[in-house]
């Protein structure tokens, strides 16, 4: 078995440029407190990730990313909006040192959890060694499906699908009792409250 030596390409760099644009999308979505930018901030951070998804050869997560979080999500979220006012109430400015440290912590771990992880792209590693090879070869054989990616997603991981759309389903539902039958605010007034002189500038 031969050794693999990750090299850094084109891809790399998009991939980088992507993550980075992710992360500033993340922490304008955290500094921002009027609710219509937040959503639309979520529906660009849905098509980075569909983008990254792509980069990385996983189109049919990236599909799923762009349809449900740039698009359903955002409907949902939108209509979620009218019952609410359009901007968040000022938080107390109280620190919170151990949901930090929490969050520190886990960003730790999941980072040296990929310390272990195969270079990018490494043809010896487990996924395409052994598993990817085995859905090429034996797809055909066990399903009368000419698309691996439909095999997978409809029979190999069928009951996994079905939960992904129970879930759109709940949230879909679960907006429609918020909104309440026959009133397009709930059947209660939401009255914007005035910013004050601090959060204007």
């Amino acid at each position: 078995m031969t050794e693999f030596t990750a090299h850094i390409s084109p891809i790399v760099l998009l991939d980088l440029s992507l993550l980075t644009m992710l992360i500033i999308v993340a922490f304008a979505m955290l500094r921002s407190r009027h609710l219509f930018a937040v959503v639309m901030l979520s529906g660009i951070y849905s098509l980075l990730s569909a983008a990254f998804f792509v980069s990385l050869d996983a189109v049919d997560v990236a599909f799923t990313e762009a349809a449900v979080g740039a698009g359903i999500s955002t409907v949902l979220m939108l209509g979620g909006m009218l019952l609410t006012a359009r901007r968040e109430k000022p938080a107390a400015k109280d620190r919170a040192p151990v949901a930090l440290a929490v969050v520190l912590a886990t960003g730790a771990a999941l980072i040296y959890a990929t310390t272990d992880m195969p270079a990018f792209g490494d043809p010896n590693a487990p996924a395409n060694d052994a598993v990817g090879q085995r859905y090429v070869e034996e797809t055909p054989n066990d399903i009368a499906v000419p698309n691996i990616v439909t095999a997978v997603l409809a029979s190999y991981r069928g009951f996994d699908t079905l939960g992904e759309t129970m879930v759109i389903f709940t949230a879909g539902i679960a907006v429609i009792l918020l909104l309440g039958a026959g009133s397009g605010r709930g059947g209660r007034k939401v009255v914007d409250r005035a910013p004050s002189d601090e959060e204007a500038q």
